[in-house]
């Protein structure tokens, strides 16, 4: 019903060897990043408040307002529901996220039930939060839920690192990058991994927190 989970460092590595052989390009950027990190995470509010944090700013920055947040403990829905706006604000988040935030600990969303439905429907309860895209729901799948078959073409450094190693004369768009991910299925979320990590290498910077 949900396909295969990542738990391990082992599953990473089949998926890697999966991919290495089904496409030579896959197999150059794997000897140029060498193993892959897991990068699985705990499901729940904590991790998807993270991944918000995460929305449209660098890596560092997340980190940074991720640290303040943790401090000032304020990762909790129950604590973000009674911090004020200034708490909230002085924690790093702007306005927007400050509802954001909100929003979702208000949503009351039955986290431990959405380990047992299909991804697109962790995609649909997830989206129906304000400030939560169809990124924000994918990359919770694919790092809290552990889906092994799961995407995020949204996200601009996996375009990048796709034109890159594929040598496409531009950089595709969300809909293309979706489409070419397909033929990457059933390790699709092994593919990002292995796109950021060659990004970081490509570019010299951090694909995704």
């Amino acid at each position: 019903m949900v396909g295969r989970i990542i738990e391990t460092d082992a599953c990473v590595a089949e998926g890697a060897d999966w991919l290495a052989r089904f496409d030579p390009r896959f197999a150059q950027a794997l000897n140029l990043t060498g193993t892959l990190p897991l990068r699985r995470k705990s499901d729940g509010f904590e991790p998807l408040l993270s991944a918000i944090v995460s929305q449209q700013v660098s890596v560092a920055a997340a980190n940074a307002i991720w640290a303040r947040l943790k401090a000032a403990r304020l990762t909790g829905p129950r604590k973000v529901m009674w911090a004020t706006d200034d708490d909230l604000r002085a924690a790093g988040l702007s306005r927007q996220k400050v509802k954001y935030a909100r929003a979702l600990a208000e949503a009351r969303i039955d986290f431990k039930a959405l380990r047992d439905v299909p991804t697109a429907d962790v995609i649909k309860t997830l989206t129906q939060v304000s400030g939560i895209g169809v990124w924000t729901a994918e990359i919770y799948a694919m790092f809290s839920l552990g889906r092994a078959d799961v995407f995020a073409p949204g996200d601009l450094a996996l375009q990048e690192a796709a034109r890159v190693l594929f040598q496409l004369n531009d950089r595709p768009s969300e809909k293309a990058l979706r489409v070419m991910a397909e033929d990457w299925s059933p390790w699709r979320s092994v593919a990002a991994r292995l796109l950021w990590a060659y990004y970081h290498v490509a570019k010299d910077r951090e694909g995704i927190r």
